[in-house]
């Protein structure tokens, strides 16, 4: 790496209720292997376990770890926060539940300035520390989990829409604005879409991995499903542009399902005078939920490096992701978000 490309790094990381995960992500980026100056600012919000004590225990022990105060707890706020107080030329988003690879953040740099660009992502290695967090980790990385983004399942090194997590340029923070403090959630792809607005690249390299512990409960995992619903349908309320298709296959197939579910439930009772073009309905309806549950088998059977206990429940993790996604969705298009929560990360 070039003295040009050794650029010292100022880590910014958004912490709630993170006990259990902020020492390792910590290290993780302390320990990165690259030449220039380091330093991680940890904003902190109103956690409700032991956070605040790791982190300040994190703190003094290193002087590269800064902290600063986020009341409202809240990840644009904290982001900026972070980004304000933090002093080096090039910017990365961390999260509390990664772990970089060593060389991510050197081969971050240097791709940012191979390409030309001002913010690059990768992939988002989603794994598990127990067999339901390994199954939420396995159904993320399906095809049929999230919808198939590149930083899940892969891609091809190129431009893309929006990038994980995040290497940035400070300057450009200067130039198109910080995070959107409105947005509680999906703030990433808006700050992107500003990006590429002002002539940026934004840039995916599937050699940069970060491995990520996706939410370890059921219901978690609904509350964190029905928030990115919410607000991805918000975005495409704000922006009718980002909108893709794959975004209306969700609440399509939760229309499908439950009026194939009224179906089966119905055609017991018609009698024998119902007209046939009803009949043919209610046959063709009760095929959705037949397909739904097909698609989530095969979803499981395809699910790679799980067990055979990880198998068995990622058929609940499938439904668990889709369906409060899809109501989320439709709530947040139709009514905008609204403030809302991940209540599966905020707790009382």
């Amino acid at each position: 790496m070039t003295a040009a490309r050794a650029l010292g790094v100022s880590y910014v990381m958004p912490v709630l209720n993170e006990a259990g995960y902020l020492r390792d992500a910590v290290v993780s980026v302390l320990g990165q292997d690259y030449a220039g100056d380091k330093e991680i600012v940890l904003a902190l919000g109103p956690s409700t376990d032991s956070t605040d004590d790791v982190a300040a225990a994190l703190a003094a022990e290193d002087s590269r770890v800064k902290l600063v105060h986020n009341p409202q707890g809240r990840t644009p706020i904290g982001l900026n926060l972070a980004i304000k107080a933090s002093q080096y030329p090039i910017v990365v988003r961390v999260d509390a539940h990664s772990e970089l690879t060593p060389s991510y953040t050197a081969r971050g740099v240097d791709t940012m300035f191979r390409v030309d660009a001002h913010d690059v992502g990768g992939l988002m290695d989603a794994k598990g520390k127990n067999p339901l967090q390994r199954a939420i980790a396995a159904a993320y990385h399906s095809p049929w989990g999230l919808g198939g983004a590149a930083y899940h399942s892969g891609a091809p090194e190129g431009p893309a829409e929006s990038a994980y997590l995040g290497i940035f340029r400070r300057e450009v923070f200067d130039e198109v604005g910080y995070y959107d403090e409105s947005l509680h959630r999906a703030q990433d792809w808006e700050l992107c879409l500003r990006i590429r607005q002002a002539g940026y690249k934004v840039w995916f390299d599937p050699e940069l991995e970060t491995s990520y512990f996706p939410r370890d409960k059921y219901k978690a995992l609904g509350a964190q499903s029905y928030a990115s619903g919410v607000w991805r349908g918000e975005l495409s309320r704000r922006y009718p542009d980002g909108k893709s298709i794959r975004h209306d296959l969700p609440p399509l197939m939760v229309v499908g399902t439950t009026l194939g579910a009224v179906a089966w439930v119905i055609d017991p009772w018609l009698t024998v005078e119902a007209p046939n073009a009803v009949r043919v309905a209610l046959n063709l309806l009760k095929l959705a939920p037949v397909g739904y549950a097909g698609l989530v088998v095969f979803a499981t059977l395809t699910g790679k490096r799980t067990t055979l206990k990880e198998k068995l429940l990622m058929l609940g993790v499938f439904p668990t992701i889709h369906f409060p996604w899809a109501v989320g969705f439709v709530k947040g298009r139709v009514y905008g978000a609204q403030g809302t929560l991940d209540r599966g990360r905020v707790r009382s």
